[in-house]
């Protein structure tokens, strides 16, 4: 496993499915891993507002016998002019691991370069890896499966969400059809990757321009908010854009009778899905935000277990 998760590009095939397992098995015995991390701390360095990424990780720590530290980047001396690269090679000398949420992927990537201990993307403008490895997992644990199932995805392509489920899906075997205005197509870059995943594991991968063509016969209809922080200037824009992709009722009936409704949250109700869509009973919304705590929990185990590498000299 590489020493960082920026992308879920970064995991192979085979490393999600142990992240599943090792999920599994911290569910059902809690206490055979209350102290694996006993000793450990991880810095939650956050640039963005959070609920579900905050808190999972803070209680993920605790119920492994480790702890936290939550850092808000307008209270660190980043917000006053400090290099990224400065306050890591500091950082890595208190903690053995951080989870970073930020507005720029360049700034993880940052993060990354100058750590020797590992960095977790918690959030970026072009990724959300932990929400989607939870969002696999979730799926995984309704339907048993993951190769062959449908997911349709509705509204901004470009979304961090859209392009981590992109990757993730054609992994894993699923088939994705992403419904999105061609402005709102996802990044250049992701989807080329995402194209190479799709050929190397005879998957499909579309972008469309009508929701029918996406969620009829869906296994899965995913979708997200219209308006991400740092967009509220183009709010008024999006909203009039995004309108046709609205996840309802109606929209749910072109897909199958069994079909998982996801959303990662915050939902904006009455805008890109519905009260009686997210409260009805093929929503999953709620399962998908329990298990962000237990796959990060699975993660924190395989990225924190062992001793960070030694960054000071001896003195002998």
């Amino acid at each position: 496993m590489n020493k960082d998760l920026l992308s879920i590009n970064d995991l192979s095939v085979e490393e999600m499915q142990i992240v599943f397992r090792r999920a599994d098995e911290i569910r059902k015995d809690a206490k055979r891993y209350e102290n694996l991390l006993k000793g450990r701390t991880l810095a939650l360095i956050f640039e963005k507002p959070s609920t579900r990424t905050r808190v999972s990780f803070e209680v993920g720590m605790w119920q492994l016998g480790g702890k936290s530290i939550y850092m808000n980047w307008n209270d660190m001396q980043l917000s006053r002019g400090e290099s990224i690269k400065d306050t890591t090679k500091v950082m890595e000398r208190y903690v053995d691991g951080i989870v970073a949420r930020v507005y720029s992927h360049r700034e993880v990537e940052e993060l990354s370069r100058n750590a020797k201990i590992p960095v977790i993307n918690g959030l970026s403008d072009l990724e959300h890896p932990c929400q989607v490895l939870a969002d696999m997992y979730t799926i995984r644990e309704k339907k048993k499966v993951l190769k062959g199932l449908k997911l349709a995805y509705l509204g901004d392509g470009a979304s961090n969400v859209c392009h981590s489920l992109m990757l993730a899906c054609t992994k894993l075997g699923m088939d994705m059809y992403v419904a999105c205005p061609e402005k709102y197509s996802p990044n250049k870059e992701i989807l080329k990757q995402a194209e190479e995943n799709s050929r190397k594991f005879w998957t499909t991968l579309k972008i469309v321009p009508k929701v029918a063509q996406a969620v009829t016969n869906a296994d899965i209809i995913y979708t997200d908010t219209w308006v991400s922080m740092g967009e509220e200037e183009q709010a008024k824009k999006r909203k009039k854009d995004l309108r046709p992709y609205q996840l309802n009722s109606e929209v749910l009936k072109l897909a199958k009778k069994d079909c998982l409704v996801m959303h990662c949250l915050a939902a904006h109700r009455g805008q890109e899905i519905t009260d009686e869509v997210i409260d009805g009973p093929n929503s999953v919304v709620f399962d998908q935000a329990e298990n962000r705590l237990h796959v990060q929990k699975a993660l924190l185990t395989m990225m924190l277990r062992e001793p960070p590498k030694q960054v000071f000299r001896p003195f002998y």
